[in-house]
């Protein structure tokens, strides 16, 4: 049996790096090691990917997706059953810091077209990440570069490049963005349609030289007829930059920052891993992939369990993963997609292009109740494989147990998770009302498993399960 704390270690990292997933995966993984399974994470290629054809023939709409809960629910079940766990994360990373919403948009097509290519590029050059982001079409028509003229400016998107997505508020004058707009006039893209069609109709960048301000600009600090790429190349080479994504990757993998406005004020938790984040950054060219292996390897990484809310996504992946619970192409995935937004996060929908506001700020008494509910109607389900096998494992060590033991076994398979002395006390007194605990020989001890399920519902009620 592996080391407990080795268990725990693993646990954490496929939590952050992932969705979490079940106790024989993380097992296995311990007998793999813990430096082996960051570099099979860095490396979604090596592990195979979903068989998208066959949750097409169940659900054809996830392909041609007409409206944003089929896009939801290509996403969604990606984040289930994909082998290629980190790859999901960082899309679904990049979502929040480059926040895009369908409610303007109006095409989920793109939305997902979007989504796609964090998927594709989210591990790798943050310079060319830019650079496709600059060209993106959802991105084009939710920040209105398509409105930016060489007569007529729009600073939509250089101000959101600036202020959110590269530098920060501070590290840039007024000047600077009307500049950074001039350069990217005629970046715009052809595609939108109305009325009658036959199928989504893809968006795709279109560059129009003949809208394009061919001037002089002088943007921080350097002059020259820069165009967008000029731009980028200029603002990942800023000192701020490389401090800004590493504090966004911080706040995602490791622990919850305040809120993107507030960090001209308010200091970074960790500075010194905001520094070696940032280090490894710029000696790297950019490149994302040695910055998450070097947080992942980190001490302050390692440590770093239970101090994050659970996004809604993570409570809903992360639940249906550990339960077993619809891990194939199941009529219901349609309702499942929307599970998120009841919780507060609408995927492919974020309440503005600040992202969601994420940490305690998720927590609200109805968000509160239909994370509990969902989480807890599933674990507390003893019939769904992941709660068969998790209450297999609690029941293995002997014929009798005390409340006790029941209860420190079933938070051992949630985590291992560690609750406060009066929750634990309280979890150990509902056991006990239910009388002695026996355990009949083979698998079929009804009374036995729905005790355990019965617990596990009322672990996904305590505090400690918010957080991740």
């Amino acid at each position: 049996m592996a080391d407990k704390s080795d268990v725990a270690l693993m646990s954490h990292l496929m939590r952050r790096a992932g969705f979490g997933t079940t106790r024989d995966e993380i097992e296995a993984l311990v007998d793999q090691g813990y430096e082996a399974t960051v570099d099979q994470l860095l490396d979604p290629d090596s592990q195979p990917d979903i068989d998208e054809a066959l949750l097409f023939r169940y659900h054809p709409m996830a392909e041609l997706i007409y409206t944003l809960p089929h896009a939801q629910m290509n996403w969604l079940y990606r984040m289930v059953n994909t082998g290629r766990p980190l790859r999901e994360k960082m899309a679904l990373f990049w979502h929040h810091v480059f926040a895009t919403g369908n409610d303007k948009v109006t095409d989920p097509f793109a939305m997902h077209s979007q989504i796609e290519m964090f998927r594709e590029h989210g591990t790798g050059n943050y310079r060319d990440l830019l650079v496709r982001l600059a060209q993106n079409p959802a991105m084009i028509y939710w920040l209105d570069n398509q409105d930016n003229h060489k007569r007529a400016p729009n600073e939509n998107w250089g101000r959101e490049l600036l202020e959110l997505f590269a530098l920060g508020v501070g590290h840039y004058t007024e000047k600077d963005v009307f500049e950074c707009a001039r350069a990217f006039t005629g970046w715009t893209f052809t595609g939108k349609s109305s009325g009658i069609q036959l199928g989504p109709i893809p968006w795709k960048f279109d560059y129009r030289g003949e809208d394009h301000d061919e001037g002089e600009k002088t943007f921080l600090g350097e002059t020259g007829n820069f165009n967008g790429e000029d731009i980028v190349d200029i603002v990942v080479r800023q000192p701020a930059c490389p401090q800004f994504i590493s504090r966004h990757l911080y706040n995602f993998f490791v622990a919850d920052e305040p809120e993107v406005p507030k960090w001209p004020n308010d200091p970074p938790l960790d500075p010194d891993a905001i520094a070696q984040l940032s280090e490894v950054f710029v000696e790297s060219n950019y490149e994302i992939t040695p910055v998450l292996n070097t947080l992942f390897n980190s001490d302050f990484f390692k440590e770093s369990a239970y101090r994050k809310v659970r996004s809604p996504a993570e409570t809903v992946v992360g639940t249906l993963k550990v339960t077993g619970d619809l891990s194939d192409p199941d009529p219901r995935w349609g309702d499942m997609a929307e599970k998120p937004a009841s919780m507060g996060q609408d995927l492919m929908n974020p309440p503005s292009v600040e992202g969601w506001h994420t940490g305690r700020e998720w927590i609200n008494s109805g968000a509160l109740i239909n994370r509990v509910n969902f989480a807890a109607e599933r674990l507390g389900n003893p019939d769904l494989p992941g709660v068969v096998a998790i209450t297999r494992r609690v029941g293995s060590n002997g014929p009798t147990m005390s409340a006790e033991e029941l209860v420190d076994r079933c938070l051992d398979e949630m985590g291992p998770l560690t609750v406060d002395a009066e929750t634990h006390g309280e979890l150990v007194e509902r056991v006990s009302a239910g009388g002695a605990i026996t355990l009949k020989p083979g698998d079929e001890d009804r009374q036995f498993s729905q005790r355990v399920s019965d617990l596990l519902a009322m672990i996904a009620g305590t505090k400690e399960f918010l957080f991740t």
